[in-house]
């Protein structure tokens, strides 16, 4: 027997056709049904392609460019739309990579990769899962097979996971009525939704409430291509986009993945595990929104976020002596010399007056009210306080920003304990603000007499709660914060906290312990901001 013979009887003995055995039948020109029979288990389409046997154990399994024809919508009928969720950080359910993610359209998790040996590949075969998403690309593929989907079914989820707004539709958010439904055929307004509070971070969700009805900045992120701006600015215009959003399967939203980045940036100063102040992060996030948008560190109005926030204010300032007189350290001294200067501010800070020691007759706690234009006249340039042995004065300047932004200092700290300050500030928000005597006179910008009216946007307020377990009864309160909205489109209030969305009266809204608030300029007859 040959040695060729001698091969092919041991392969056929082992049940393996080894390329020798093979290429014999070939050249010999076998067409046995035995031989017909493995070649098709072999899966060979091409007999006369020895590369195809050489290379048979890597050989990579057969992808089709499109679906097979009659089966355009295959395995969409799998799609679980109530289990989607894209309000959470793009990353691998498995690898923790966010480098070309992709979610899976029947569970919802996250998987890297769809070629034969990513995550998602692996998913599709060990658990029946067969369409996916490109996060990124917003494409829709069917695995393992690996073609492209374009049926236009799949448009609603696309929307979801990004969605995108005309000029127009933008333009129309403020000025009617809007009401949308969910999936579960519950009816919300958009723009006035839950934020999910995964741990305790609720001082993020009232801020970014706030800024969110901010029209201009709101304009901005919804129709700018942000596409080559740093992550915290693509992040946060991708939840003003949800926030907002028409056509969403729940009427709630999740700031999750713009939390994520906000803790890398901030080196966890500010995370979803520790309460934090919303004024210092209130600050820090329009600051790193200046530098992601372009802004420059000395240039005033460089960026939108100073264009509508940022403002002039004069100071004036006088050293205080020695030779002054105890009653009179807060009294401008003629004979002294006066410094000025213009400063730039995108938050002006309010003082309230001290809180009272004593109990009343009933031995309850006496929570005095004090008007907002009271403690705004710190700005009126008359009224003067002691600041590092110096007297100061302060009064804004023409022209005054587009949006006011105030924050109502109610805590403080000395060496042995953190106080809080729960006087009630009153304002009317059916009437408005007028900041005319606060400002500096100027014929040039605004007619001398005339009012500089300022409309109320959002006013985020602070409740202090005992917490449940506390059953020793130590006095220790937790810090929650809610924001109250106002709905233009219906010319109502909405009070939102966490996942608690209701409408309030706009009569009772100073009842809370106001702690930041956000004015607009109104607009004169003909749609215009006077300056």
């Amino acid at each position: 027997m040959s040695k060729r013979h001698a091969s092919e009887a041991l392969d056929e003995l082992s049940g393996v056709d080894s390329p020798v055995s093979k290429r014999s039948r070939l050249d010999d020109g076998l067409e046995s049904d035995n031989s017909n029979t493995q070649d098709a288990n072999m899966g060979h389409g091409n007999d006369n392609d020895d590369d195809d046997f050489e290379d048979e154990p890597t050989k990579a399994p057969i992808r089709q460019a499109a679906p097979t024809e009659g089966y355009d919508d295959l395995y969409l009928d799998t799609i679980d739309r109530n289990v989607l969720d894209f309000d959470f950080e793009k990353l691998c359910s498995i690898s923790l990579s966010n480098i070309n993610v992709y979610a899976c359209l029947v569970c919802g998790k996250y998987f890297q990769g769809r070629g034969p040996k990513s995550h998602a590949y692996f998913h599709s075969l060990d658990d029946g899962h067969h369409v996916f998403i490109n996060m990124e690309t917003q494409k829709v593929y069917v695995l393992p097979e690996g073609y492209e989907v374009k049926s236009k079914s799949l448009d609603d989820i696309k929307y979801v996971s990004d969605p995108r707004y005309t000029k127009q539709e933008v333009m129309e958010l403020d000025r009617k009525p809007r009401s949308a439904w969910t999936l579960g055929g519950k009816q919300y307004t958009p723009g006035y939704v839950g934020m999910n509070n995964i741990k305790e971070n609720d001082y993020l969700n009232v801020v970014v409430q706030a800024l969110s009805h901010v029209a201009p900045l709101r304009n901005y992120f919804l129709l700018e291509d942000l596409s080559s701006r740093p992550e915290l600015v693509k992040r946060c215009g991708i939840l003003f986009r949800k926030i907002w959003n028409p056509r969403a399967f729940k009427n709630h939203v999740s700031p999750h993945e713009l939390l994520q980045e906000i803790s890398l940036k901030s080196n966890k100063r500010f995370n979803l595990t520790t309460q934090s102040d919303p004024v210092e992060f209130l600050s820090w996030f329009l600051n790193n929104l200046h530098l992601g948008l372009g802004g420059s560190k000395t240039k005033p109005g460089s960026s939108i976020i100073q264009r509508i926030f940022q403002g002039k204010l004069k100071v004036e300032s006088q050293a205080i002596t020695a030779k002054a007189d105890v009653g009179d350290r807060l009294r401008f001294e003629e004979a002294a010399e006066v410094k000025t200067d213009i400063n730039r501010f995108l938050l002006l800070t309010l003082d309230l007056p001290p809180a009272p020691l004593f109990q009343d007759e009933l031995e309850g706690n006496i929570i005095p009210h004090v008007p907002l234009t009271t403690i705004l006249s710190k700005y009126d340039g008359v009224k003067a306080q002691e600041h590092l042995a110096q007297r100061k004065r302060y009064r804004l300047m023409h022209p005054l920003p587009p949006y006011l932004m105030f924050h109502i200092k109610r805590f403080s700290t000395n060496k042995f304990v953190a106080e809080r300050n729960p006087t009630i500030v009153t304002f009317d928000a059916r009437v408005g603000l007028d900041v005319a005597p606060f400002a500096e006179p100027s014929p040039a910008d605004h007619p001398p007499g005339e009012p500089i009216w300022y409309d109320l946007v959002a006013n985020v307020t602070h409740e202090a709660v005992r917490a449940k377990e506390d059953v020793a009864d130590t006095g220790e309160e937790r810090k929650t914060w809610k924001v109250q909205l106002k709905d233009k489109g219906r010319d109502e209030w909405v009070v939102c906290q966490d996942l608690f969305v209701e409408e309030t009266q706009k009569e009772l809204l100073y009842l809370g312990e106001s702690y930041l608030q956000i004015w607009e300029r109104r607009r004169d007859t003909k749609g215009k901001r006077r300056t």
